[in-house]
């Protein structure tokens, strides 16, 4: 049997706690689809394509892992693919409780989905692209935060 896990989000941008979730889902896995949402409801800092790429580039070293990009509701995409295991990673309470109304709505729609949770590692827990686009914007150093050519990319597009 092929296990095959999904593990959606935004990515606006990837951050090295993200990189760390799918690098260690890969682990487990035969196959991370790393799922790129095109959310109608925010405007990203970088497009669809961009943020797919960026990914890309960070997660070179990881054979195991195929990007992609979605837009409507998760459970659609995953039917389409035939797949039933998404990977979410969890910073804090606020998190999972978050991620686990998600879960269930999921379960709910598709049933026989199901949601795996990884922690974060504490050196990533406080880490989210919401913050990292706040700091660089303000010209802070977001070096060691996201992946070398993440880190390009925020200095080119917020420069």
């Amino acid at each position: 049997m092929t296990h095959t896990a999904l593990c959606p989000g935004s990515y606006d941008p990837p951050t090295n706690g993200h990189v760390d979730v799918i690098e260690r889902a890969a682990r487990y896995f035969d196959t991370v689809v790393v799922a790129v949402i095109a959310n109608p409801s925010k405007e990203p800092l970088f497009t669809l394509d961009e943020r797919k790429q960026l990914l890309a580039d960070a997660l070179a070293h990881v054979d195991n892992i195929e990007i992609a990009s979605f837009d409507g509701l998760l459970v659609d995409f995953a039917r389409e693919r035939d797949l039933s295991i998404v990977v979410k990673g969890l910073r804090a309470i606020s998190d999972f409780e978050y991620e686990l109304q998600m879960a269930q709505m999921n379960s709910t729609l598709a049933p026989g989905m199901d949601t795996l949770f990884i922690t974060a590692k504490p050196s990533w827990a406080f880490l989210s692209s919401s913050l990292v686009k706040e700091v660089a914007r303000y010209g802070g150093d977001v070096e060691g935060l996201v992946p070398p050519g993440v880190a390009k990319a925020l200095a080119d597009r917020l420069s």
